[in-house]
């Protein structure tokens, strides 16, 4: 009968891990608010680097875009940094 009883723990404890495992499961509402959040995070800094860029060429006389390029630039490397420190920290 030990046997017997042996099994009925493994599976009584299987049991019990696939019920946590779907209680702690996220749900697709949870990843999509993730997934935003990171596309956010990441796209924010490219567009404001975009328009502070163009804004600082108009500035200038002529036709110019390195501040418009620069700036996009750099607005990548921060959101890539947003990115990393944001799923990083979870």
């Amino acid at each position: 009968m030990e046997n017997g009883e042996k099994l009925k723990h493994k599976v009584e404890q299987q049991a019990r891990r696939m019920q946590q495992a779907e209680r702690e499961r996220s749900s697709l509402l949870a990843l999509s608010v993730y997934l935003g959040t990171l596309a956010l995070l990441l796209a924010l800094p490219v567009v404001i680097g975009a328009y502070l860029g163009n804004w600082l060429d108009e500035l200038v006389q002529g036709y110019s875009v390195r501040w418009t390029v620069g700036l996009i630039v750099v607005g990548v490397l921060v959101g890539a940094l947003n990115v990393y420190l944001f799923v990083r920290g979870h």
